[in-house]
């Protein structure tokens, strides 16, 4: 085998656990000019949520950089992330690189991610095709493993956690517009086109009671979360948003301060409305994750 089942499957992890890192009204174009007042700057984004909201899709290019020794991170990197996002409902179709993903010796240099109907497929390429039964594709469907589980709570937690990848720029807009700082800092051009640019900053609490996506949990449940949150020395995010005349993001990046260091993300938007049609790949070239953990871990308890 040029790399083993378990390297292989720390790959795909390490690859979903960036997409869960892991990235709009006709009027109210952004104002030019001096300082914006707080109703002027909750105006322009107000109609930033509505128009991104109703656009449903874009073209994204993305870069998530985590610090070394971040649970989940291992030694720390960058993954750059291509392609096509559809929100409400999510879709995506996004080619993945970046150091992280080249941690483990003998992984692809980049992977394919197609989410369709609450699952995430990985094309893990041809090499590991070998060590799959000459399948390419793997599945990761979490809600349907938490049902299997017979947790309730495990189903409830999981299925939240998927409503909450749909971190498309309409929600992180949304997020934003409750932040209790949001101010506008300037004018600037991003590659070469005019936007007005916006920040504020959410606690931990404040983003948990802003994103719906979360409305599964119990209000014990919400609390277990954010006390487990604020275990990590987590504090809460800083957004940045750049806003074109057309009333779209262009650009936006979050940063997360935690003891290990920063994680960022940020985001490049182009093509409103792009075609975001995605299909999950044949059912003979794919693998279940879960399936092929539960198989691996029972040849290691007999031995082979």
């Amino acid at each position: 085998m040029t790399m083993s089942a378990w390297g292989r499957i720390g790959v795909s992890l390490t690859a979903v656990a960036v997409v869960a890192g892991a990235a709009g009204c006709e009027s109210g174009s952004a104002a030019k000019g001096g300082p914006q007042s707080r109703d002027t700057v909750t105006s322009v984004l107000t109609a930033a949520y509505e128009k991104t909201a109703k656009a449903k899709s874009a073209k994204v290019a993305m870069t998530m950089s985590m610090p070394a020794g971040l649970p989940g991170a291992d030694g720390g990197g960058d993954v750059d992330m291509t392609g096509v996002m559809g929100w409400d409902p999510m879709t995506m179709d996004m080619t993945v690189t970046g150091s992280m993903m080249r941690a483990e010796p003998g992984a692809p240099d980049k992977i394919r991610m197609v989410w369709v109907e609450n699952a995430m497929y990985m094309d893990m390429g041809a090499e590991a095709a070998e060590d799959m039964d000459g399948k390419r594709w793997m599945k990761l469907d979490l809600a349907a493993a938490a049902e299997a589980s017979g947790d309730p709570a495990a189903t409830k937690e999981l299925t939240g956690g998927l409503e909450n990848m749909n971190q498309d720029p309409a929600q992180q807009l949304a997020l934003l517009l409750d932040s209790p700082n949001v101010k506008h800092v300037g004018s600037e051009k991003i590659d070469g086109v005019e936007t007005e640019h916006y920040k504020g900053t959410l606690t931990v609490a404040e983003m948990l009671n802003s994103n719906k996506g979360l409305d599964v949990l119990s209000e014990k449940e919400r609390d277990e979360l954010l006390a487990n949150i604020e275990k990590t020395g987590i504090e809460g995010y800083d957004t940045e948003v750049w806003v074109n005349g057309d009333d779209y993001p262009v650009k936006m990046d979050i940063v997360m301060d935690t003891p290990q260091g920063a994680v960022t993300i940020g985001a490049r938007y182009s093509d409103y409305g792009a075609k975001a049609s995605v299909q999950a790949p044949p059912a003979a070239d794919t693998v279940d994750l879960f399936e092929m953990l539960g198989d691996l871990g029972a040849a290691e308890g007999s031995g082979l």
